[in-house]
């Protein structure tokens, strides 16, 4: 089980407040060199095969530019411009990265000190594309910005901004007052708040290899697709470490080590959905074994409940000191669950989320394909080490496995959980996006659905 050994005796602590035993610095195992993105131009030019959409487009303005000939300086000097504009264009629709000492940067971006380079083109800001970004590094982190934020942030005194140096689509640009006010323009033409949203994002490069680590990466796709992050991504930044620890401390109450480590601990033992949700679909796994030659749909509605709340009242009467007064209101819940399972089932039947003859057999997934994604989280921001993060995405991997068939399997009951928890069968926007994320799996090309088997050898190498 992830979370078994003793931390403490490999001199691990946590980088929080508390006594000086209790603390962890991830750097004490997870530093290394490639602090920032180095990525060599290759031999031939054109032939570079970037991470993500957007550095591929990069580099192809670059290389077109690179390649082409003007009659005059004057048209050249206005190609010059055209393909800056462009790459402006490109990061003025997506988030730009810059990197900050850890302890020189803060959720108030006013607090931030930014590291400026002293050049003799002037005074520099790195900045970087998403695709671009190394591995998380305990010492060196990334704050993600829109490119109007980074024209009001940016200190007055910075001359400009190199964007993905020491990669094949690098940019020098100003970052004068004019300049400034040319960003926030293009920021207002280009941005799109939910435009990044609800789509399938496979990186191309720096994913692992086939194998379990790769497929425990492929759980979280659902999640993945609905914020727009490559699902085959192991060295997860999210939208940068202080929103990262926003979005923990407001959905999952993780705001340190020690409580990243119980809330995964918990998703990968699936503690976290109500124990009664896999109880009312047991129950029913068992009758259809009993009676309809294991057909989960041809198993009567009323026999149905009427097992679940005599095995309730049955195990009730063998523990009658826990019984509390809300028994019978609870009993009428979970009995009710078994209609709202049906009603559930038959919309994602119609909706092509369950084959016409297929039910829910578990809800398993709800809890692993989160805790796939919680692995990433808390090594995106800095609460757990890189060895924890896989340790935890294979144990994922093999959790999921045994508990369900096939990848429709695992999103059906990924959904039906996720719609037990939020939607209380409205069928709104909880509902609606598991649905564009399983059609999605289900027909893109580059979904994990069609790339990696869900049942993957365990003694498969995990790379990455």
């Amino acid at each position: 089980m992830f979370g078994g050994r003793k931390r403490a005796a490999r001199g691990e602590r946590y980088a929080g407040e508390g006594p000086a035993e209790e603390r962890y610095v991830v750097g004490e195992l997870d530093d290394h060199d490639e602090a920032l993105p180095h990525v060599p131009a290759p031999a031939e030019p054109g032939t570079w095969q970037a991470p993500d959409a957007l550095e591929q487009h990069l580099y192809d303005l670059l290389t077109r530019h690179a390649a082409s000939e003007w009659a005059d300086e004057a048209a050249a000097e206005e190609a010059r411009g055209d393909v800056t504009l462009a790459y402006l264009e490109a990061l003025a629709g997506d988030l730009v990265y810059v990197p900050f000492r850890r302890e020189e940067t803060s959720p108030d971006p006013g607090r931030r000190t930014f590291h400026v380079h002293d050049t003799a083109v002037g005074r520099l800001v790195a900045v970087y594309t998403r695709g671009l970004l190394p591995r998380p590094h305990p010492h060196l982190v990334f704050e993600a910005y829109t490119l109007r934020e980074l024209a009001d942030d940016l200190p007055r005194d910075v001359d400009g901004i190199a964007v993905n140096t020491q990669t094949p689509c690098p940019m020098l640009m100003a970052a004068d007052a004019e300049e400034r006010r040319v960003w926030r323009a293009l920021h207002n033409e280009h941005w799109d708040e939910d435009g990044r949203a609800e789509r399938l994002v496979t990186l191309r490069t720096g994913a692992p290899p086939l194998g379990p680590l790769l497929h425990g990466l492929a759980l979280g796709a659902h999640m993945c697709f609905v914020n727009g992050e490559a699902w085959n991504n192991p060295h997860y930044h999210g939208l940068g470490l202080s929103i990262e620890h926003e979005r923990l401390a407001k959905w999952w109450g993780v705001t340190d080590r020690a409580s990243w480590q119980e809330t995964q601990r918990r998703l990968l033992a699936r503690e976290v959905t109500p124990w009664y949700w896999e109880f009312v679909l047991d129950t029913r796994t068992a009758l259809a074994h009993r009676h309809t030659d294991g057909r989960l749909q041809a198993v009567d509605a009323t026999a149905w409940r009427e097992s679940v709340e005599r095995t309730l009242r049955e195990r009730a009467a063998q523990q009658p000191d826990r019984i509390g007064p809300d028994w019978e209101e609870f009993v009428g819940h979970v009995v009710g669950l078994v209609g709202q399972v049906l009603r559930y089932e038959g919309r994602f039947r119609a909706d092509g989320l369950l084959a016409a003859d297929a039910a829910v057999r578990s809800v398993a997934a709800w809890d692993i394909g989160r805790a796939s994604m919680m692995a990433r989280w808390g090594y995106g921001a800095r609460f757990a080490t890189r060895a924890e993060m896989r340790e935890a995405v294979v144990e994922a991997s093999e959790a999921a496995q045994s508990a369900h068939t096939s990848w429709q399997d695992f999103s059906a009951g990924y959904a039906l959980g996720r719609c037990l928890h939020f939607d209380d069968e409205e069928f709104g926007g909880w509902y609606q996006e598991m649905l564009a994320a399983h059609r999605t799996l289900a027909t893109h090309p580059d979904s994990p659905w069609h790339t990696v088997p869900f049942h993957v050898p365990r003694g498969a190498a995990l790379g990455g």
